[in-house]
């Protein structure tokens, strides 16, 4: 699919996003191909941050794309991630039908640009935030359900952005989700893999493919 942001916010782009998330829902035989999009057989590295959090999930993912240019000009949008802050860089149509109110910015926002655990970063105006977990500036940002784990609390997951070296002036963008959750209905609806992972895996995809655009043709302002 070849991505190009210029028609992220069309109707027919947000009709492909629809026709892929219903393929995706119909062939939960390409959820191991789902899981590893991107990855190479070494990645993630076991000591990446975070990834001690969840230690037994019951499913996970690892996502990955190079980038032609080197971390530091990728971290400012991975940064300002969220609703209400630069977006995720996805099918702002589609989030949008389902009340998300969210803009993807096509820009470096300054007053985004600070992370630091406990922040809650939101993926809908009404639904429950995501916490900062762990951060390193320029390398790693660790989102979590809880702002610290509730011990007896059924349903937990990690969704977790690494930028690693690739090479002089290049990168690998990282994403990685971890998710276990209770017997209940609730549960295994927002929790489980039968629907949220082919969903998660095509906006997961457009976002690190918008992220990739986004640093490789934008000059970041100095500083």
């Amino acid at each position: 699919m070849h991505h190009d942001r210029r028609h992220q916010r069309s109707a027919a782009r947000t009709l492909w996003a629809f026709l892929q998330i219903g393929g995706h829902v119909l062939a939960p035989w390409r959820r191991r191909w789902r899981q590893r999009w991107g990855a190479r057989p070494e990645e993630p590295d076991p000591s990446l941050l975070g990834e001690d959090l969840i230690p037994n999930p019951a499913w996970e993912f690892t996502h990955a794309v190079s980038i032609a240019v080197p971390p530091e000009d990728v971290w400012p949008w991975i940064a300002q991630i969220g609703q209400g802050r630069g977006g995720f860089y996805t099918f702002e149509l589609l989030e949008n039908v389902f009340g998300c109110r969210i803009t993807n910015t096509d820009q470096v926002l300054p007053e985004h640009q600070k992370v630091t655990v406990g922040d809650e970063i939101r993926l809908h105006v009404n639904s429950p935030a995501l916490h900062v977990a762990l951060v390193e500036p320029g390398q790693s940002l660790v989102l979590r359900g809880w702002p610290v784990h509730v011990p007896g609390t059924e349903s937990d997951n990690l969704w977790a952005f690494h930028l690693l070296t690739d090479g002089p002036g290049r990168c690998r963008l990282l994403a990685r989700g971890k998710a276990i959750h209770g017997p209940s209905l609730t549960d295994r609806f927002f929790f489980s893999p039968l629907l949220i992972e082919p969903i998660g895996f095509v906006m997961g995809r457009e976002m690190l493919l918008g992220i990739k655009e986004r640093a490789e043709n934008m000059t970041l302002p100095p500083g």
